[in-house]
């Protein structure tokens, strides 16, 4: 084989290398758009803090009128906070809701927890 003809092999091999990097890189590119798109969903599923505090009261057993006298909201607010809580997790009832943090996720519970013991260590400090 002439030295033409190493050459052109040679520069055979570089091009379908390169097209194979080609293709490798426009599947790492869908693959990061679809992550993106997947930390977008995941961020907007996260509760907002006064969702939290929503979560956190129903946690122990607080009604929509005790919420309200704890955080100092109205009613209507606390009801909408709690649909969206219900929205995120996909689910129709609070009670459902506070099952879902009860047997799925026991850090997310205690942490709704720790804000419950929160709100009220800053309400104790404010009296």
């Amino acid at each position: 084989m002439g030295q033409t003809e190493k050459l052109l092999v040679g520069i055979e091999h570089i091009l379908s290398v390169s097209s194979d990097l080609v293709q490798e890189v426009d599947r790492l590119k869908r693959v990061e758009e679809e992550c993106q798109m997947l930390l977008k969903k995941l961020f907007k599923k996260q509760p907002t803090s006064s969702e939290q505090a929503v979560v956190a009261l129903a946690l122990d057993g607080h009604s929509v009128t005790e919420m309200q006298d704890i955080l100092f909201k109205e009613e209507n607010t606390i009801k909408t906070q709690g649909r969206r809580i219900l929205q995120k997790l996909n689910v129709s009832s609070m009670k459902e809701a506070i099952d879902f943090y009860k047997k799925t996720n026991q850090t997310s519970s205690q942490n709704f927890t720790n804000y419950h013991q929160e709100i009220f260590q800053k309400l104790v400090k404010t009296s």
